[in-house]
C-alpha cells in the first residue's frame, strides 16, 4: 500500500543528494547533524514559498471573517493571503488582522468575504506538493551545502518534472476552465455583441 511521503523521508532524501548518510528522525533538532538541520530549514523555508504562490489545494474561496467585539477582523493564523471578494472594498492583510486602506482603520461594521490562502504542515500536503517541494528544496540545499553545477542539473530536471505534474493535478482538481477567467474570455470573445441580421 502506498503511502505519502513523510517529512523524514523527505529530509533523507535531500541528504541522500549531497551523499549525507539518513538520519532516524528529525524531532529534535538539537541532536541533528548540522547538515540534517540545514536541511530541515530548507525544507520548510521552500514549503511556504512554494505555498505562497497560492494553489488550489491550500485556498479557499468566499471566506466569511466577522468583526470581533472591538469591529476587528482577525484572520486565520495560519494565512498567509487575502484578498477580498468584493472589489470596492479596498483592504489588505497587516499582521494577523485586515486593514481597511480607504478608511484607514481596523475597525469593520460588516463581515468581509475573501479568498484565503493558507500555510499548512506537512502532514496536510498532497503528494504532488511534497514531491515537488522536496526536489526544490533538494536542488536548493545542494547549491548551499555543495555547489554542485552537475548535481543541480540532475535534480533541477526532476525538479521541472515535479513542478509539470503538480500543476497538472492541481489543474485537474480544481475544475477550471477558460471561462472562469473573465479576461480569457473577453479576448475570445465570449462578451461580443454580434449584430443579428
Amino acid at each position: 500500500m502506498a503511502t505519502l511521503t513523510t517529512k523524514l523521508e523527505a529530509v533523507n532524501s535531500m541528504l541522500g543528494h549531497i551523499g549525507e548518510a539518513p538520519v532516524n528522525t528529525i524531532s529534535n533538532a538539537t541532536a541533528l547533524p548540522i547538515s540534517a538541520s540545514v536541511a530541515v530549514s530548507v525544507l520548510d523555508e521552500t514549503s511556504r514559498e512554494v505555498q505562497l504562490q497560492g494553489w488550489h489545494f491550500n485556498t479557499e474561496v468566499d471566506v466569511e471573517l466577522t468583526p470581533d467585539g472591538d469591529g476587528n477582523i482577525n484572520i486565520p493564523s495560519n494565512a498567509v493571503g487575502v484578498d477580498t471578494v468584493d472589489t470596492s472594498l479596498d483592504v489588505t492583510q497587516r499582521g494577523s488582522r485586515l486593514y481597511n486602506r480607504k478608511e484607514r482603520t481596523y475597525a469593520f461594521d460588516n463581515a468581509v468575504k475573501v479568498h484565503v490562502t493558507y500555510l499548512f504542515d506537512w502532514d496536510e500536503l498532497n503528494e504532488h506538493a511534497r514531491r515537488y517541494i522536496t526536489l526544490r528544496a533538494s536542488r536548493i540545499f545542494q547549491t548551499r551545502m555543495v555547489g554542485s553545477r552537475e548535481l543541480e542539473a540532475l535534480i533541477a530536471r526532476d525538479e521541472y518534472m515535479a513542478r509539470a505534474a503538480l500543476e497538472e493535478a492541481d489543474y485537474q482538481n480544481s475544475d477550471r476552465t477558460i471561462f472562469d477567467n473573465i479576461d480569457a474570455a473577453q479576448r475570445i470573445g465570449i462578451n461580443r455583441n454580434y449584430d443579428i441580421v
